[in-house]
């Protein structure tokens, strides 16, 4: 059963926060629609806040089944009076015995005839069968588990081996711009930069403290990697493009956001609304967009402008 309710909050994240925290769920239970977008006024006045329509899955209450009628109680016995329990019971007179009458005269018997009875012929007995000696059950062998042989210990994955940049080349470049950033953000975190077949630059952060250079849903690293690629590009021909990763945060980043997609999708084809996503970069929103175009009844397009430009999944017949 589909119900859904409104909130208001400074932004629109706010609002879908606090309806979230209302109802208990997370933001993959619900879907929203922006009813108002908000302002904020001159000064503080004016300010108009944000407001969402959530809507949500209620589960289908029961009728209560109607309680069985209480059972009539028994009727209380009554109990004996102090008086009649202390009276004794008066024996009744025993009546006079009757003089025993005189026995009538005995009858005369008739001579009672009797007939001789035709004896039957004793039938002859069938031999019995003579059992047959059962043969003795053999025993089954008990079976004997054989031991387990000890699981070897999973080897732990060999770390990657980076090759050293030649002096001069990009990725020289790319790996001095990027430690020196990390050296100010007070990170010990190593960068190794190679080329790939398709011409792009590929970065990994090795070292401790990641998930610090990884961020809230990855806007650190996107942070270093747009720096390095305005950094790098300043003195060189062309277009070099650079991607920025860490414990391969990009390739699980994708897998989550395609299943995430579409389980929104499924939601959308269920009740034949469309829904709006949180906001996604440029990036992210390509990979929503992707996972879904083959996707039957569904369509998606963008909205909004950067940085809150969002994802719509929208049925189409």
């Amino acid at each position: 059963m589909e119900k859904s309710i409104i909130t208001t909050g400074k932004t629109i994240d706010a609002a879908v926060e606090a309806a979230c925290a209302q109802l208990g769920l997370t933001r993959d239970d619900i879907s929203y629609q922006v009813l108002t977008l908000p302002k904020n006024g001159f000064l503080g006045i004016g300010a108009v806040p944000a407001k969402v329509q959530v809507t949500y899955e209620a589960p289908d209450l029961k009728p209560a089944e109607p309680k069985a009628a209480p059972a009539e109680p028994a009727a209380p016995k009554v109990a004996l009076s102090s008086a009649s329990r202390s009276k004794p019971k008066t024996e009744k007179p025993a009546a006079p015995k009757a003089e025993p009458k005189a026995a009538p005269a005995p009858k005369a018997e008739k001579p009672v005839e009797v007939k001789a009875e035709a004896k039957p012929e004793p039938k002859a007995e069938k031999p019995e069968k003579a059992e047959k000696p059962k043969a003795p059950k053999a025993e089954k062998p008990a079976k004997v588990k054989e031991p387990r042989e000890p699981r070897e210990p999973k080897a732990p994955k060999a770390e990657r081996t980076y090759e050293a940049a030649a002096p001069g080349s990009n990725e020289e470049k790319i790996e001095q711009f990027i430690k020196g950033l990390l050296e100010n953000m007070g990170s010990p975190a190593v960068p190794h930069a190679w080329q790939t077949e398709e011409g792009t630059y590929r970065v990994d952060l090795t070292g401790e403290g990641l998930g610090f250079l990884i961020g809230r849903r990855g806007e650190t690293l996107d942070a270093i990697q747009h720096l390095a690629n305005y950094a790098v590009n300043r003195n060189v021909e062309g277009h070099i493009r650079i991607n920025v990763d860490a414990e391969s945060y990009r390739q699980k980043r994708e897998d989550s956001l395609r299943r995430y997609a579409r389980k929104k999708a499924q939601q959308v084809l269920k009740v034949r609304r469309r829904t709006t996503l949180e906001p996604m970069n440029a990036y992210e929103r390509h990979v929503i967009h992707a996972s879904l175009q083959d996707m039957d009844n569904i369509t998606t397009h963008s909205t909004g402008t950067e940085p809150n430009r969002r994802v719509v999944i929208e049925y189409v017949r």
